[in-house]
């Protein structure tokens, strides 16, 4: 982590709570050493940001210090809290930490009006045991990567095979993900549910850039809809 985010972190973190955090209870959230965070509370004290300290106590923001805000309007808070907590309670664990902290940087930079709404939100999205948490998780790096996985999966009808995949692209169907891919075995897109995965093995292998084997081929040419979600 950078300096920069970092301290830009520690603000979040002292900025978001009425009660004085300690240097070590500070550490354990940023995963850094005690020392690492008295000198970056110096820092940002000499920088002008108002940190009061106390032995035995901690560290606590003056009251009247803001972030730059970033106008949110309420319905785009509603929307980025609820999609929030779908990523917290339904992907990998690294992924549900980072949606963990990008809500804490959300709800340092609302104003006192705004955090007085979040508690009518209506939606609630529980936290439900995930078994597939850690398939998710290798999924999503063997995507971003280009690794090729090999499976031991067992179709609906209950027959196994062994595939070497290409992963292109993991969808979300409210009740199941599915993992798009390149499938070695069958020389074409096959889509596999991540529960009836048995078991998993990334490979030290990346797969190469195809212009016909991709996502965005995939739902242009192959299903024939936008792919409305694709960076403009």
């Amino acid at each position: 982590m950078r300096k920069s985010e970092r301290l830009f972190q520690l603000v979040t973190l002292l900025q978001g709570r009425r009660m004085a955090m300690t240097g070590q209870a500070l550490a354990d959230a940023l995963g850094v050493g005690v020392r690492t965070v008295y000198r970056d509370i110096q820092a940002l004290i000499l920088s002008g940001v108002p940190i009061d300290g106390e032995a035995g106590v901690g560290y606590r923001l003056r009251k009247g210090f803001d972030l730059p805000p970033l106008m949110f309007e309420m319905d785009e808070v509603t929307a980025l809290l609820a999609g929030n907590r779908m990523v917290q309670a339904w992907t990998d664990p690294a992924l549900g930490e980072a949606a963990k902290r990008a809500e804490a940087k959300i709800l340092a930079v609302l104003t006192p009006a705004m955090i007085n709404e979040i508690a009518r939100l209506p939606y609630r999205i529980p936290n439900y045991d995930y078994p597939e948490r850690e398939t998710h998780g290798l999924l999503r790096k063997a995507c971003e990567l280009r690794l090729k996985v090999k499976i031991a999966y067992r179709d609906m009808k209950e027959q196994e095979s062994e595939r070497t995949l290409w992963p292109l692209g993991m969808v979300g169907w409210g009740d199941h993900w599915t993992l798009l891919a390149w499938c070695e075995l069958r020389d074409e897109y096959r889509n596999f549910r991540f529960d009836r995965i048995q078991r998993i093995e990334c490979l030290p292998e990346h797969y190469p850039q195809h212009p016909e084997r991709n996502l965005e081929h995939y739902l242009t040419r192959i299903v024939g809809v936008e792919d409305k979600q694709k960076p403009a």
